[in-house]
């Protein structure tokens, strides 16, 4: 029994307003009811997705990675446990707070919270609405999107997310960072999503490199890129489309100094017939950065 999506994202930011502007303005994610001191944001039917809460990170906080039920759940934290990953459970009180039935939190090792849950809470009865005019956002049994992660030890990043919580490899981007030196980006699955989580085997400032929210429709791309530019965001990659999962998309930097991705039409895996591949280029066209264009 293994991770079924990635189900929520966390972060300290320092300056919550010019988020919360960001968050519902340009990528047109609605606010949802939250703990005092704490924002939420919605994608879809699900009580929460995104979450802020002032600190001077300006980073990803934890993330919240999502299970089938309590028998799934149970047997991850034995499989932590047996593997000597310190694992705390029965903390009703911030499950109540995450409003899921169950979790347990450790850490990976990059030290970033890994909160494992089951039983997230369901707002079918007030439908999700973005104030920004996004038709939906593609989450269900994909999850809420992807996170890119830097793994100063890509070793022990793999073994934490490969070989314990049973993400499966998509395929492998070798980015040449000098003519004399190229590294091999990560990308793995938990659903049909080509990827939920990827890693990139350096030590950076941060640990969140940069998170994906897909559209449902092509147009919310157009829109939210226009968006980005009258918000005055910093256009960090122009539209472009990837060579491995085909994601159409733009990047644009967030408050916090990470980045956003925002796009539509990826592919899905077919796990009876995918067989992992090497990418040289990360992008068949676009994702120029500013200086390129």
């Amino acid at each position: 029994m293994s991770i079924a999506s990635l189900g929520y994202l966390g972060f300290k930011v320092s300056d919550i307003d010019a988020w919360t502007a960001f968050a519902s303005g340009v990528l047109g994610l609605m606010a949802a009811p939250a703990p005092e001191g704490e924002r939420r944001f919605r994608a879809d039917e699900q009580a929460w997705r995104l979450s802020i809460r002032a600190g001077d990170d300006d980073d990803l906080d934890y993330i919240g990675l999502e299970v089938a039920d309590a028998a799934a759940l149970a047997a991850v934290a034995d499989r932590l446990r047996a593997a000597g990953v310190g694992v705390s459970d029965n903390d009703t009180d911030l499950a109540e707070a995450r409003g899921v039935s169950g979790l347990i939190v450790c850490r990976d090792p990059q030290g970033l919270e890994v909160e494992i849950y089951y039983g997230a809470t369901a707002r079918y009865e007030v439908p999700f609405a973005s104030p920004a005019g996004v038709g939906g956002f593609v989450t269900g049994d994909q999850g809420i999107g992807h996170v890119v992660l830097a793994a100063a030890d890509i070793g022990a990043a793999r073994r934490f997310y490969a070989d314990l919580l049973g993400f499966r490899l998509s395929d492998i981007i070798r980015m040449r960072v000098s003519p004399t030196m190229a590294i091999d980006l990560e990308f793995y699955r938990c659903n049909p999503r080509h990827h939920t989580l990827a890693l990139v085997p350096a030590p950076a400032r941060k640990r969140l490199h940069h998170f994906m929210l897909q559209a449902q429709q092509l147009d919310d791309v157009g829109f939210a890129l226009e968006r980005a530019q009258g918000a005055g965001a910093a256009i960090t990659a122009s539209l472009g489309r990837h060579t491995n999962d085909h994601m159409l998309s733009f990047y644009a930097r967030t408050p916090s100094g990470f980045e956003v991705e925002f796009g539509h039409g990826a592919r899905t895996v077919d796990e009876a017939a995918w067989r992992v591949a090497r990418h040289d280029k990360t992008s068949l066209w676009g994702h120029h950065p500013p200086a390129a264009r």
